[in-house]
């Protein structure tokens, strides 16, 4: 993948259900730039099965073309929601394993500034996440740890609503200074 040196990638991340879309969208809103938007929501929805391994790495594969697609048309920052950490994470938690592939991408390029989204907002279910309760906590342990050990900078973002979005942009903005 070329990487464009001059874009900042910052990723939101963080346990379902706490407001990683609505954050992205708004930092790019705010920030005049394009978002990578989370693709493995809109593929699951669309499976008549339950997700299988080959699935998830369809979905991984995807969230690359797309990042590729929108690079170009950032405007200094690029906002992901989500990114190849959470999925890796996925694969190991659910299936035990990973393609080893991921690694690579996640070292060849990687996000400048992961904004974790803390578990302050309460969790909804819905027909396509599966782990609330005390399994959020477990899942942004493991999402901090394997984004320190890609050597990425993090910071916590929490809040609801308005708050949380203006602790976000003061983030990007003493981040990018």
């Amino acid at each position: 993948m070329e990487i464009q040196m001059n874009i900042l990638k910052v990723v939101i991340t963080g346990p379902e259900s706490t407001g990683k879309t609505r954050l992205a969208s708004e930092l790019a809103l705010f920030f005049g730039t394009v978002w990578v938007p989370e693709y493995a929501r809109e593929y699951i929805s669309g499976l008549s099965h339950k997700y299988r391994y080959d699935d998830v790495e369809s979905i991984a594969r995807e969230q690359i073309n797309q990042e590729k697609n929108l690079l170009p048309k950032a405007n200094g920052i690029l906002f992901y929601d989500t990114d190849l950490i959470v999925t890796k994470v996925w694969f190991k938690v659910v299936f035990g394993k990973y393609p080893e592939w991921i690694d690579s991408v996640i070292i060849n390029s990687p996000a400048d500034l992961y904004l974790v989204c803390d578990t302050d907002i309460p969790w909804v279910p819905d027909p396509v996440r599966e782990n609330g309760g005390r399994m959020r906590d477990v899942l942004m342990g493991i999402y901090i740890d394997e984004i320190e050990s890609a050597g990425s900078s993090w910071r916590k973002i929490s809040g609801t609503g308005k708050v949380r979005t203006n602790n976000a942009i003061r983030v990007v903005k003493n981040f990018h200074k």
